[in-house]
């Protein structure tokens, strides 16, 4: 069992740059991000392969987010820039067994509590 807590949310201004952290308890192999934003469902936002070398992004985050990861220190990280107000969400990291894993929430197998990013505008 693989526990996630994620880290580094806040209250910012559009435009501004926030970083997530999520650490892991044990070795993971691909890891995601998604968010929910009120009274949405839960969406996906980018993933990370095992490796690190193949990265993948939701069209509303692209070239904005940055996922990486740190297998050293069982550390995944999302760099957000140039924050919007829909943005706004419960960012959730999630770990998969896969060595690769995409937008489908089914494929992972571990899922942090979440934390929250508020841009305002």
């Amino acid at each position: 069992q693989v526990q996630l807590v994620e880290s580094g949310g806040g209250l910012v201004q559009a435009g501004d740059s926030l970083r997530l952290s999520c650490a892991a308890s044990g070795r993971t192999f691909s890891a995601g991000w998604f968010r929910q934003a009120p009274g949405k469902e839960r969406e996906f936002v980018c993933a990370i392969s095992w490796s690190g070398g193949s990265t993948y992004y939701a069209d509303p985050v692209k070239d904005r987010f940055t996922i990486s990861r740190d297998n050293a220190k069982n550390m995944v990280y999302l760099q957000m820039s140039s924050l919007k107000p829909e943005d706004t969400a419960v960012y959730y990291c999630a770990a998969s067994s896969l060595r690769r894993s995409g937008y489908n929430m089914r494929e992972y197998d571990y899922w942090g509590q979440g934390t929250q990013v508020t841009v305002s505008s």
